[in-house]
């Protein structure tokens, strides 16, 4: 009877285990883009680009299994922040507002923003932009930069660079500021757009964790060690991000 009460107890707590353990075989929930090519997007319904690449050679040095899902950018960094996603990869800029919110990796690159338009546009540099409808990417540095260095332009807010994309083209606003990388991609893929401008500021991207997180964030930073010592981020960043300048220290 004793015996048969302990097997009881000991099912029922492995039952209770499995039920709470949504993450049983220690899997990372890894929140990402499906739609912001090069660094990250599906194809043949694989997450790839150059941060989610970059997050799979981390993962495989540290032994860590990923699951990718898409979702909204607007919404990635609230869903780490609760606990729906263990990692958020989106070559997400690390401003002090998103510290509050999540905790970041060491920087693996930094971001470079562009101005696009269409072809014939007036518009030449950030001062063109006084008066112009511009699409940014909602809560984006794209977002921060339009807000703070022209103020006069209408910034007219996307929750996904699919949609603002399509309001450029279509001539909904007169211009897009957003990452670099997925600027030239826009271009080779849609003729008629433009890059009118880039540049390099110093505001370093990293993989988002849950606030207090040091066992994961620890990892994440030991295998991004190890992969910038042996080549493999600069291999994927001439992969997925050949124009774009490689930061001092990630190689040569």
């Amino acid at each position: 009877m004793r015996r048969a009460l302990s097997a009881a107890v000991a099912a029922a707590l492995l039952a209770a285990l499995t039920a709470c353990g949504s993450n049983a075989d220690d899997t990372l929930r890894v929140g990402t883009l499906s739609d912001a090519p090069p660094n990250v997007y599906l194809d043949k319904g694989q997450f790839t680009g150059f941060d989610n690449e970059l997050l799979r050679a981390i993962a495989a040095k540290e032994n860590l299994k990923l699951e990718f899902a898409s979702t909204d950018f607007s919404a990635l960094l609230g869903q780490v922040a609760s606990g729906r996603y263990d990692i958020g990869s989106s070559a997400i800029a690390q401003t002090d507002e998103r510290k509050k919110t999540v905790d970041f990796s060491a920087a693996y690159d930094f971001e470079t923003m562009s101005i696009q338009a269409k072809q014939g546009t007036p518009v030449t540099g950030e001062q063109g932009l006084a008066g112009k409808r511009v699409a940014v990417i909602q809560a984006t540095v794209g977002d921060n930069w339009l807000t703070t260095k022209v103020p006069a332009a209408q910034a007219v807010r996307f929750p996904d660079y699919a949609s603002a994309l399509t309001a450029l083209k279509t001539g909904a606003v007169d211009a897009y500021i957003l990452d670099q990388s997925i600027a030239e991609k826009n271009v080779a893929a849609n003729p008629g757009l433009v890059v009118v401008k880039s540049f390099t500021t110093d505001v370093p991207h990293g993989f988002a964790v849950k606030k207090g997180d040091s066992e994961l964030l620890g990892k994440l930073n030991d295998g991004l060690s190890q992969v910038v010592k042996d080549g493999t981020w600069l291999k994927l960043h001439r992969q997925f991000l050949p124009t774009a300048p490689v930061p001092a220290g990630f190689g040569s």
